[in-house]
């Protein structure tokens, strides 16, 4: 009798361990084909790897901060905020009259995130109004708030700046006196009266050299909270000392690996060790994230989760839920206006009239790109999506012309990329829903 049931617990936890792993692999299903999808476009591209990852580098700290302005939004239950194209926005406004007081370098950048702020609370703020008014349909919402946001964006700087509006400026100004120029170069030319890269060029060191001295931090904080457990009172928290052990010994194995590549990449005489890291902006990146983290400890970050779990829960616990998601609108939405900051220095120039456009769509791809959904969305993920989306953006073009013998190819299969991922994303989400509805009333 004691074999069979030993046999019987045997087949259970083969079972649910086939469960487990069938579970593993369909929640990061996406993540999982673009891992494979950015393999085979870096063997296709034949580019060299330190292009690759010097190009994956400076991507990766232009666009990661407009990605984890996403996931206080999911958080609060309110889905992917397409509506970070206001907030970009925000920051466009300010740097347009930066630009034409000619204020220059890192003092321009930070009056820039001043006077951005105050555009993005007001912008937000309307934004929350309006999706508290259309609960559960706060994504497509928030999409139709960006084009219609887009339209007096335009009107504004297309006819009312030179009219209602006074400015006078030669290089910002259309010939006409009426209109901002389409293209505005940052870099400020001879002038000197642009931001590029004032963030940037603060500080700039080897990124192995930086990841050696990171993990080496890393190793020696998680053998401390290895090392300083306290004494176990009971059986529960016998079970938790032994999950947290476990998680400290598996990020000393991954740090000491990252470790031991970056000394073997420094020690060797190749191109990657030259790889220089924007040091301030990482730092600046890192902060948004450890907020992201420590949000969720405090009070307001578990009115977020609670309102985010259900609503009518949270109303019942005294929560006002509608301020709860106003406020996670207009926190996400500063955070685009400074995210568009960030971008835009380190691209060079302002289109003025697109280059907010994409960003809604191009930072929601890499979230779910990371493994997020409508419903989930962590700091890991985002950093993850940002880095297998523009991995996929740097080779495609090169790929495509290698395999079709044309680069057009490429280029077309970034949008498809943008719009399919997000299309199977939604798709999966309603497909999980719909199964574990089927499951609840199973078990009733």
């Amino acid at each position: 009798m004691a074999n069979v049931n030993k046999l019987k617990n045997k087949i259970n936890n083969n079972t649910n361990f086939g469960e487990k792993i069938k579970d593993v692999v369909m929640n990061n299903i996406v993540t999982i084909i673009f891992v494979v999808l950015c393999l085979i476009g870096i063997k296709l591209s034949g580019l060299p790897i330190f292009f690759v990852a010097n190009e994956l580098v400076t991507r990766i700290s232009r666009n990661s901060f407009l990605v984890l302005a996403l996931i206080i939004p999911v958080l609060a239950g309110m889905g992917l905020n397409f509506s970070i194209v206001v907030g970009a926005m925000a920051g466009q406004i300010a740097i347009i009259a930066v630009t034409h007081w000619g204020i220059t370098g890192l003092p321009g950048f930070l009056l820039c995130a001043v006077i951005a702020f105050p555009f993005a609370v007001l912008f937000g703020y309307l934004t929350g109004k309006l999706l508290n008014k259309t609960k559960g349909q706060e994504m497509i919402t928030s999409m139709i708030v960006g084009y219609f946001a887009n339209g007096v964006y335009q009107l504004v700087f297309l006819f009312l700046v030179g009219t209602i509006i006074p400015m006078k400026n030669n290089v910002l100004m259309l010939s006409s006196g009426v209109g901002i120029r389409n293209t505005i170069d940052l870099s400020g030319g001879v002038k000197e009266t642009g931001i590029k890269y004032a963030l940037d060029q603060i500080l700039k060191l080897p990124i192995f050299y930086v990841l050696i001295a990171f993990s080496i931090l890393a190793i020696l904080y998680n053998i401390f909270k290895l090392t300083n457990r306290r004494g176990i009172v009971n059986r529960r928290e016998k079970q938790n000392k032994s999950k947290d052990s476990f998680k400290y010994i598996v990020n000393m194995s991954m740090f000491a690996i990252l470790l031991i590549l970056s000394i073997v990449i420094v020690a060797g005489n190749t191109p990657l060790k030259n790889i220089q890291l924007p040091v301030v902006t990482v730092i600046v990146i890192g902060v948004l994230c450890l907020f992201n983290i420590l949000i969720v400890k405090t009070k307001l970050g578990q009115e977020f989760r609670t309102v985010g779990q259900d609503k009518h829960i949270a109303k019942v616990a005294g929560i006002n839920v509608d301020r709860i998601r106003v406020l996670a609108i207009v926190i996400s939405t500063v955070l685009a206006a400074w995210g568009q900051l960030i971008f835009l220095q380190n691209i060079g120039t302002l289109n003025t009239y697109g280059s907010h456009e994409q960003i809604g769509m191009f930072s929601i791809a890499a979230l779910l790109i990371g493994g997020a959904s409508v419903s989930k969305a962590t700091v890991g993920q985002a950093i993850l999506g940002t880095a297998l989306f523009h991995t996929l953006f740097i080779v495609s073009p090169l790929a495509g012309k290698n395999l079709f013998g044309d680069a057009q190819i490429g280029e077309f299969f970034r949008a498809f990329v943008v719009y399919g991922v997000i299309g199977v994303s939604l798709g999966l989400h309603a497909w999980k829903n719909r199964a574990e509805l089927k499951r609840k009333l199973k078990i009733e």
